[in-house]
């Protein structure tokens, strides 16, 4: 992995992290209200597991974040 894409990768799964805290949502909640297990959202958030687009669209409207918020 490139060390552009790592850090990028890196900066949008702290984002990912906060945005849940920002939200006022422990990650139970959060994966409730995204019909997932909560290690779904553990995985993700952890790196271990990586999100598609459709999915980033789907947290940023559970945490009320533009995509942008994500990806800058």
């Amino acid at each position: 992995m490139s060390g552009t894409y790592s850090q990028k990768n890196n900066k949008l799964l702290e984002r990912l992290r906060s945005a849940h805290l920002e939200a006022g949502l422990t990650q139970v909640e959060a994966s409730k209200k995204l019909k997932k297990p909560q290690s779904y959202l553990s995985k993700i958030e952890r790196g271990e597991r990586k999100i598609e687009a459709i999915e980033l669209g789907d947290f940023a409207k559970l945490y009320n974040k533009e995509i942008g918020y994500f990806i800058k």
